[in-house]
C-alpha cells in the first residue's frame, strides 16, 4: 500500500506541475528541433556544441520528453514495421481493405509485443524471463519475406492460389493462413533456444555465420522487392501497377524510376541538414514527400476510403492451415531469428551503457530470445507473420541519447494508437510502389551495412576466409541464378505420392533459397572446420585483432555514467 501511494503521490506531482511537464533546463530543445547547417561550422564549434543528457534505463523523464522520444522511436521503426505486411499482401494481391487491415493489424500487434519485451517478466518457479528489459521494438521479421515468397510463388504454380483469366494472379488468403499456421508451430524450435545457454548459442551462430545470414537477406530483398518496386511494382506485368491504374507505364520507366530517386534524395538531405528529430523520421519523411510529388502527377491509387477509421485485431481472419514443404524453411528462420536477437539485445545493451557481461546481460539474452520465440506464437494468432526484435530503434538511442524504458513504452503506445486509427494504414496503403521501392531500398541496404559491420568481429583468418568463400558462393549464386535447381528432379514421378512430393518441394525450397542455403552451409563449415594453428608470435596479433574489431562496433559515449560498461570505467 505504501508503495501505491508513493506512485500515486508521484504520477500526480508529475502531471501537476512544470517540472513534471518539462522537466528542468538540462535537455536542449532547440538542438532536437532546429536544422542542421555542418558546412558552416568550423572545427571549434562543432568541439563547444552541448549535447543533450543522457536518459538511462530507469531515470525520471518529464512528460514532454517521454511524449516526443517515444514519437522518435515510432517514426523511426515505423517504415521497417509496416513494409513487410505490405509486401506480404501485394504478393497475395489482397483487396485494398484486406491490405489495409494487414498494415493495422501488424501496427497493433507490434506495440503489443514490445510492452511484453520491455517488461522483463520472471517466469515463477523458475530462473527464467520473459523479455528483455530495455528499449526493444519488435516488427515482422524480414527475414521470412524470402520463404514466404517462395511458398506463395509455388501455391500459385501448383494450383492452391487461383490465376485469373488474363494470367495475372488473383487474392490469396488461404495461402497466408498457410503460412502463419506453419510459422506458429516452427516457433516451437526458437523457444527452444531460448532455454540453452547463451555461450551454446553463441558457439553455433558465432559472426561468420550471423554476418552471412544479414548480407544475403538483405541482397536478396533489394532483388525481390526494393528494387524491383522502384522500377514499378514487384508483381506487375504488362503495366505498372496495373491496367486500371489511373497512370499505367511499362515496367522500368523512367517516371517510375525518379519517384524512388526523389524519395531516397529526400533521406540524404534530411541526413544532412535535418534536425535530430527529423533524421529520426527520415524515411517516414521520405514516404511522404515521394506520395506528394506522385499524387500531384497523377501516379497514386487513393485506398484511403476503403480503410475504417477505427479498427483492431481479428477484423478479418485466416483459416490456419499447416503447409509441410515451408516447415524445414522456416525453422532455418526461426534460428536465423534467434541469432539476429542476440545480437540486436547485445547492440541495444550497449546503446544503453549497460554491460554486456554477466547474469544480467545474460538474463537478458534468454528473456529477449525467449520473447521473440512466444511472438511467433502470438503474433500468428493476432494474424500476423512472425515478429521478431528489431534493430531501428538501436541507433535513435544513440541519436537521441535516450534509453529510457517508459519512452519505449510510450512508442509502443504510439504503434498501438497509429494501428487503431485505420485511415492511417489507407495512408501507407496508398503509397505508389516506386515510392515504396526506393525507401525501402535505402531500408535493405543499411541491414546489408549491419552484416558487413559484423564482419569487423572476426579475425579473418584462413578459417574464417574458407567458411566466408564457401558459404556466399552457394549463398550468391542462388541469388544471381535462381533457376539453377529447377531441374534437380525432373526424373521423378511424384504422382499419387504427397510425402514424396513434399519432400521434394522442401528441398528445392531450401536450395533456392539464398540465406537459408548460406545460413546451413556456414553453420555447418563452423562446426566441422578445425582452428587454425596459431603461433606464438601471432597469438597477440590475433588477439588484438579481435580486440580492435569489437571496439570497432561498440558505440559507447565517452562520459561516464552509473550505468557505464565497469569494464571500461
Amino acid at each position: 500500500m505504501d508503495s501505491l501511494k508513493i506512485l500515486a503521490k508521484t504520477t500526480a506531482r508529475k502531471l501537476t506541475t512544470k517540472s513534471g511537464w518539462l522537466g528542468d533546463r538540462s535537455y536542449n530543445y532547440a538542438n532536437l528541433f532546429l536544422p542542421q547547417f555542418p558546412y558552416t561550422l568550423t572545427k571549434q564549434q562543432r568541439k563547444v556544441l552541448r549535447p543533450s543528457p543522457f536518459f538511462s534505463l530507469d531515470s525520471n523523464l518529464p512528460i514532454l520528453i517521454l511524449l516526443i522520444t517515444g514519437l522518435q522511436h515510432a517514426l523511426a521503426c515505423l517504415a521497417g514495421v509496416i513494409t513487410p505486411p505490405m509486401i506480404i499482401s501485394q504478393t497475395l494481391n489482397f483487396p485494398s481493405d484486406l491490405q489495409s487491415y494487414m498494415i493495422s493489424a501488424s501496427l497493433i500487434c507490434s506495440g503489443i509485443l514490445s510492452i511484453v519485451q520491455m517488461l522483463h517478466i520472471k517466469i515463477p518457479f523458475t530462473n527464467n524471463y520473459i523479455g528483455t528489459g530495455i528499449v526493444t521494438i519488435v516488427g515482422v521479421s524480414f527475414n521470412t519475406i524470402p520463404v514466404f515468397t517462395s511458398m506463395a510463388n509455388r501455391m500459385y504454380t501448383n494450383g492452391t492460389c487461383p490465376i485469373n483469366a488474363d494470367g495475372s494472379r488473383g487474392a490469396c488468403p488461404e495461402a497466408y493462413g498457410y503460412f502463419i499456421g506453419t510459422c506458429m508451430l516452427a516457433s516451437l524450435l526458437e523457444i527452444g533456444i531460448a532455454l540453452l545457454p547463451s555461450k551454446a548459442i553463441k558457439k553455433i551462430c558465432p559472426p561468420v555465420v550471423s554476418s552471412t545470414v544479414i548480407i544475403t537477406i538483405a541482397c536478396q530483398l533489394l532483388q525481390s522487392s526494393g528494387f524491383s518496386n522502384w522500377a514499378g511494382g514487384s508483381s506487375c506485368t504488362d503495366a505498372c501497377p496495373s491496367l486500371d491504374a489511373p497512370r499505367p507505364l511499362p515496367y522500368g520507366a523512367i517516371e517510375f524510376v525518379g519517384l524512388g530517386f526523389l524519395a531516397v534524395v529526400t533521406i540524404l538531405l534530411v541526413e544532412i541538414f535535418g534536425s535530430p528529430f527529423m533524421k529520426s523520421g527520415s524515411l517516414i519523411i521520405a514516404l511522404a514527400v515521394g506520395s506528394i510529388v506522385a499524387g500531384a502527377c497523377g501516379y497514386c491509387v487513393n485506398k484511403i476510403r476503403d480503410s475504417p477509421a477505427i479498427t483492431f485485431l481479428w477484423v478479418h481472419t485466416f483459416k490456419l492451415k499447416l503447409d509441410p514443404p515451408s516447415i524445414l524453411p522456416i525453422l532455418a528462420i526461426y534460428l536465423i531469428n534467434s541469432v539476429e536477437a542476440l545480437g540486436d539485445i547485445t547492440a541495444a545493451s550497449e546503446a544503453s551503457r549497460l554491460s554486456v557481461l554477466g547474469s544480467e546481460f545474460d538474463e537478458r539474452i534468454q528473456g529477449g530470445i525467449l520473447a521473440d520465440g512466444l511472438a511467433g506464437v502470438f503474433a500468428g494468432a493476432m494474424t500476423q507473420a512472425p515478429m521478431s526484435v528489431f534493430a531501428q530503434n538501436n541507433g535513435i538511442i544513440a541519436l537521441t541519447r535516450v534509453a529510457n524504458r517508459s519512452a519505449g513504452m510510450v512508442c509502443a503506445g504510439y504503434l498501438i494508437l497509429f494501428g487503431i486509427l485505420g485511415k492511417i494504414s489507407g495512408v501507407f496503403n496508398s503509397i505508389p510502389a516506386p515510392v515504396l521501392g526506393g525507401v525501402t531500398s535505402f531500408l535493405f541496404a543499411n541491414v546489408l551495412v549491419s552484416g558487413v559491420r559484423i564482419l569487423s568481429r572476426i579475425s579473418w583468418q584462413r578459417r574464417d576466409r574458407i567458411i566466408l568463400a564457401t558459404a556466399w558462393m552457394f549463398a550468391f549464386g542462388v541469388l544471381l541464378v535462381p533457376d539453377w535447381s529447377a531441374n534437380f528432379f525432373r526424373g521423378v514421378d511424384t504422382s499419387g505420392n504427397e510425402a514424396l512430393t513434399g519432400w521434394l518441394e522442401t528441398i528445392e525450397t531450401v536450395v533456392s533459397t539464398p540465406s537459408i542455403l548460406g545460413c546451413l552451409v556456414a553453420m555447418l563449415l563452423n562446426l566441422i572446420m578445425p582452428e587454425d594453428a596459431i603461433e606464438e608470435d601471432a597469438g597477440e596479433d590475433v588477439e588484438q585483432g579481435k580486440s580492435q574489431g569489437d571496439d570497432q562496433i561498440t558505440e559507447i559515449p565517452s562520459e561516464n555514467t552509473s550505468q557505464s560498461h565497469p569494464e571500461k570505467q
